[in-house]
């Protein structure tokens, strides 16, 4: 883990016009911007900061606070503060996989399967994927990981007749998003993003605090004139953002 920044890497100005908090929130800031400081890298203590630059306690604690509150800096009590991981972007528009996703940051991809079962389709699951109840549908469930934290958990409805072999895929190997591409080509794709305060499983499955909102994705697809997939992908909100780039012709 890498160590603090050395005493005397900052230096306030006395004669400047901002408040004491201020100057030092700007020049974190101006420390991440050049490099100096990288995320995990950790930042001095409260104590260290009053030391260091000569303010108060209540001045070293406010500045960390707001740079806590704005996702620039994570504390962890007992531990430290920590320059904070840039968020996961995730595409709303472009369907990606998102093993290639993570891997094209650099960043190391596992999933743990929690379950990939065949069943008969029940009122909600039929009326979610417009069949008849008593349908032969797949319904799995997968954390995905990113650099070893899960930051996706995916809830799928799969109609069977469309991709029979879904049931028995080794999703810690490939994605479901991989698979079905092959096998049942993307036509039409419907998209829903709304937060939501998830239930005690997926805060379990995603190691995330009580209280902690989610950012939900639900995604529909269809291929050859039909509703293949349901998904609902649920994301930690302190970790992941989607945004996405297109051109209007």
């Amino acid at each position: 883990m890498a160590t603090a920044a050395r005493a005397g890497r900052f230096d306030i100005n006395e004669r400047a016009p901002e408040p004491r908090y201020v100057a030092i929130k700007q020049y974190v800031l101006h420390a991440i911007s050049s490099g100096e400081l990288k995320p995990g890298d950790r930042l001095q203590s409260e104590a260290e900061l009053v030391q260091q630059f000569g303010v108060s306690r209540m001045t070293a604690s406010r500045a960390l606070r707001e740079l806590q509150n704005a996702g620039i800096v994570v504390r962890l009590p007992g531990v430290g503060s920590f320059i904070a991981e840039p968020p996961r972007q995730g595409h709303i528009i472009e369907i990606r996989n998102i093993a290639d996703e993570i891997r094209s940051r650099g960043h190391e991809y596992h999933a743990r399967v929690v379950q990939n079962v065949g069943e008969k389709a029940n009122r909600k699951t039929a009326s979610l994927l417009g069949v008849a109840v008593g349908t032969p549908i797949f319904h799995s469930l997968i954390v995905h990981h990113e650099a070893g934290l899960p930051i996706q958990l995916e809830e799928r409805l799969v109609l069977a007749s469309a991709a029979p072999g879904y049931g028995k895929m080794d999703f810690s190997q490939t994605t479901p998003n991989e698979y079905l591409v092959k096998i049942a080509p993307l036509e039409r794709v419907d998209h829903t993003v709304r937060a939501l305060m998830p239930d005690a499983k997926a805060c379990e499955l995603l190691h995330m605090k009580d209280g902690e909102p989610a950012l939900l994705l639900i995604r529909q697809t269809w291929s050859r004139s039909r509703l293949v997939s349901y998904a609902r992908l649920i994301h930690p909100g302190s970790r992941f953002e989607f945004s996405d780039t297109f051109t209007v012709d």
